[in-house]
């Protein structure tokens, strides 16, 4: 176990060798924030914004305007942000029902889809309506065993019925390095050469504001993504989003609510302003989280924990894993994080089922908004190496707070 004054040690010192890196994230969230602002300014965003319309939400001046700042923002022709959307994974299967249809095939290009897509999907489980149900395929393109994308069975993945590609940005639950907006662009390249007519679509989660653009820009179709991660900025309190080319993003739309509805309803329940306000303290929430990501992977090192990204390491999301190699350290870990969270900090996570997962999952999030994974939260499925998914954080300094706390209680020397 570390002494108090070893553990101070071991953080002063990530903290001194963070300042470079910690510079050129305040640099990249103020190149974001002026995207930002410059799409509040065009669309002339003011205080009639925020009110809400009831009922079906036909003529919702608010959410319109807050769709079309939204798809200046990411580089795309449209965007439909709205609360109604459940999660990121309810988001992304609107766009999968909206364009796919019976014979066509979804292709995933960077190895297994996340674990909630799996039954969405019909790669697990059955009978619920999956694609699979509706006679769409599935094939995917297996990572190489450095986990990392295979472009030369990319090269001719792609198939005359392959309708869409699915590119998860995101590690997901895999120690994998995540997509940067180069990786994205080059296997866009990749798809469109071989098949200019599969819609390129990305599972944008975690992934926005942490570079000077978003997928939409370099290329991608349709991106999806969820509220309460990075666009909704730790106060959107529910919701998710899908930007792209138009005709796809109401066909995701017209799943949402219903052919010949689209993108014209569903009412925003006063939450607009909220959104606006979101939208316009992602890039710094987005920095935070990875300020905090940084000291995480050179606290963790230090402590001889393998870690995924590396230190000093570029970032290409939220999400920082740790490879603690036994369930009892996952499990320590996760209450560690919601010891030092500002809400129930007095439970205990305990691992267990959760709906759309496959294996047991512990989970830690003492957030102001239920899951949001924008505030400081952690969770990993209980199966080996036993891998702890960091993501978010209001402030860096909540982070090192939380470090401190478990490796005062680490068992491994330095």
């Amino acid at each position: 176990m570390l002494s108090s004054s070893g553990v101070d040690s071991v953080i002063e010192q990530a903290i001194a060798a963070l300042s470079p890196t910690f510079a050129a994230v305040d640099l990249q969230v103020k190149q974001n924030l002026s995207r930002v602002l410059q799409a509040f300014r065009e669309h002339r965003v003011g205080a009639h914004h925020f009110a809400s319309v009831s009922g079906y939400g036909h003529d919702d001046l608010g959410r319109e305007v807050l769709d079309k700042v939204f798809a200046q923002i990411v580089g795309a022709e449209a965007a439909a942000v709205r609360v109604q959307f459940v999660s990121g994974t309810h988001a992304i299967a609107c766009c999968l029902f909206g364009i796919l249809r019976p014979g066509d095939e979804l292709l995933s290009v960077v190895g297994a889809p996340y674990d909630t897509l799996e039954q969405v999907i019909g790669y697990r489980g059955s009978g619920q309506g999956s694609l699979r149900d509706f006679g769409i395929g599935y094939r995917q393109v297996d990572l190489t065993t450095n986990g990392e994308v295979d472009w030369q069975a990319l090269a001719t993945a792609v198939r005359p019925n392959t309708r869409m590609v699915l590119i998860q940005r995101s590690c997901g639950y895999d120690w994998r390095a995540s997509l940067a907006i180069a990786d994205i662009a080059r296997i866009v390249e990749l798809v469109k050469s071989q098949n200019p007519n599969t819609v390129c679509f990305v599972d944008n989660c975690y992934g926005e504001f942490v570079e000077g653009c978003e997928p939409t820009a370099v290329g991608a179709d349709l991106i999806a993504g969820s509220l309460i991660k990075n666009p909704g900025g730790t106060i959107a309190t529910a919701g998710g989003y899908v930007a792209g080319k138009t005709e796809y993003v109401e066909a995701a739309a017209c799943r949402l609510t219903a052919p010949g509805i689209g993108t014209t309803g569903g009412a925003t329940l006063e939450q607009n302003r909220l959104m606006f306000q979101g939208l316009f303290l992602s890039p710094q929430m987005v920095g935070e989280a990875m300020k905090g990501n940084h000291l995480a992977a050179v606290v963790f090192d230090k402590l001889g924990y393998q870690v995924n990204p590396l230190p000093f390491a570029p970032r290409r999301d939220v999400i920082q894993a740790i490879r603690l190699g036994s369930p009892e350290k996952l499990i320590r870990f996760c209450r560690t994080i919601q010891k030092c969270s500002p809400i129930d900090s007095y439970v205990d996570p305990v691992p267990g089922n959760m709906p759309g997962y496959e294996s047991e999952l512990v989970m830690a999030g003492g957030t102001f908004i239920d899951g949001s994974t924008s505030e400081l939260s952690a969770d990993g499925p209980l199966r080996p190496p036993y891998i702890a998914f960091l993501q978010g954080g209001t402030h860096w300094t909540h982070v090192a707070i939380a470090l401190e706390q478990f490796a005062s209680q680490s068992e491994t020397a330095l």
